[in-house]
């Protein structure tokens, strides 16, 4: 319970339907290490949004705790976060704690508590077949609030313990179920921003993280067409498919290409440059499908709001996965996940280490 519309109209539908609920909030990080605007009310892991969930949780008539996971959080996430940065590419946060800290760690609090599923406010589905035994999320019936881009690290042990409340509802029918249920938070606004980064600025949350980040790093090279151009702040600033922000004066548009942090280089180029074919991803997790060593086509999303493209697709002996598509796909970023769909179910995914034209 995060205190915000979605988990609160779970968790009131789950009490609704006879289940025997407990309410769990996670307390992600420590307040004062993150900097910022601290207390953000549209932090979903904020201090209001865990008095909210506490609210709730008494209006429901349900036991409710708050589970210091912040120095997991901490070693799996927020470190994760900056070392990413650091080694150029561009971090998906989100994608990494579904699977590590609110499926994996809640788990483990569920066992300790003797519940038998963790229940989540996320909009998707989760499908199951018999004759496989699989299980995978399909997307949900809200395009503008589907989350299975972000779910597709979660395991098959864990999708066999979970369960979506939510699924096959919309926004305004989750409020409007939120209003039926008289659940105050009914209207509260939506969270958007990285939990722990509260003002949305991860380059101060960078200098803050790595104090040294200026003097070790600091300026680098511009690089167009192997011409040096300018000087920017740092490469952990930057990220593929950029164009705001560089301080470049040109002729035409220019964009970030490549981050290279062994040189402490960024290469600049055009629009048309940013295109590429190929990639490969690392840390794959299959959900429709056990594997792909046999070449399959499917649409492939590369960021969250990526509309997806038809690919070809397969997984190697060491288990990483190749994608080709049929068309260039513009700013395949390093860092950033890679979700393989058939129709509307989830395939697998993982996190691209690099692309090629």
């Amino acid at each position: 319970m995060s205190g915000g519309v979605d988990s609160s109209v779970a968790t009131g539908l789950l009490v609704e339907q006879g289940y025997d609920v407990i309410g769990i909030t996670i307390k992600t990080y420590k307040y004062e290490d993150v900097g910022g605007n601290v207390g953000n009310d549209s932090s979903c892991c904020s201090l209001d949004g865990i008095n909210d969930a506490r609210r709730i949780a008494l209006q429901l008539g349900i036991p409710h705790y708050t589970v210091d996971f912040s120095e997991t959080f901490k070693e799996q996430i927020i470190n994760y976060f900056v070392d990413d940065y650091l080694a150029g590419n561009t971090p998906n946060p989100c994608v990494k704690c579904n699977r590590q800290i609110k499926w994996a760690e809640m788990l483990r609090k569920a066992n300790s508590l003797g519940a038998e599923y963790i229940a989540t406010g996320h909009y998707a589905q989760i499908m199951y077949d018999q004759e496989t035994g699989r299980r995978w999320i399909r997307r949900s019936d809200d395009p503008q609030k589907d989350q299975s881009y972000m779910l597709w690290g979660v395991r098959q042990e864990h999708l066999a313990r979970t369960i979506f409340p939510l699924a096959g509802f919309t926004k305004p029918q989750s409020r409007a179920e939120g209003s039926r249920l008289q659940l105050d938070i009914a209207s509260k606004p939506e969270s958007y921003e990285i939990c722990f980064i509260p003002d949305n600025d991860y380059r101060r949350f960078l200098r803050d993280a790595r104090p040294d980040i200026d003097a070790t790093i600091g300026r680098g090279d511009f690089v167009l067409d192997g011409k040096v151009i300018g000087q920017h702040e740092g490469y952990p600033f930057y990220t593929v498919g950029q164009r705001k922000g560089l301080g470049i004066a040109h002729s035409e548009p220019l964009y970030v290409l490549n981050v290279l942090p062994n040189q402490n280089v960024i290469e600049l180029g055009t629009e048309e440059q940013l295109d590429a074919r190929q990639l490969v991803a690392h840390s794959v997790n299959m959900q429709k499908y056990a594997d792909l060593r046999e070449p399959r086509r499917f649409k492939v999303k590369i960021r969250y709001k990526d509309e997806g493209a038809m690919a070809l697709c397969h997984t190697d002996e060491e288990g990483f996965l190749h994608v080709t598509f049929d068309e260039p796909r513009r700013a395949i970023a390093p860092g950033q996940s890679v979700v393989m769909y058939e129709d509307d179910d989830v395939v697998g995914g993982g996190i691209i280490a690099e692309h090629q034209v």
